[in-house]
């Protein structure tokens, strides 16, 4: 459980800095994340939850936590 509470904490995440500040981080894009990968991801928190965004990202699971996201416009 206490997995899915962090996935779904990342998941709703806001950026809090950078060229996409404000956005949620499973809303970040994907060359953004492989570029945080290649440069180091930031300590702490933030930097695991941007860890875990990027994996969901590369395995193609974003369309599936869509749903997930606080305050999330339907189409």
């Amino acid at each position: 459980m206490q997995n899915s509470q962090a996935m779904l904490e990342a998941i709703n995440q806001t950026m809090p800095f950078g060229k996409y500040a404000g956005r949620k981080l499973l809303e970040l894009p994907e060359p953004y994340l492989v570029w945080f990968a290649g440069k180091g991801f930031p300590d702490g928190k933030l930097g695991q939850q941007l860890a875990l965004i990027h994996e969901i990202k590369v395995n193609g699971l974003e369309a599936m936590l869509q749903p997930l996201l606080r305050d999330h416009h339907k189409k």
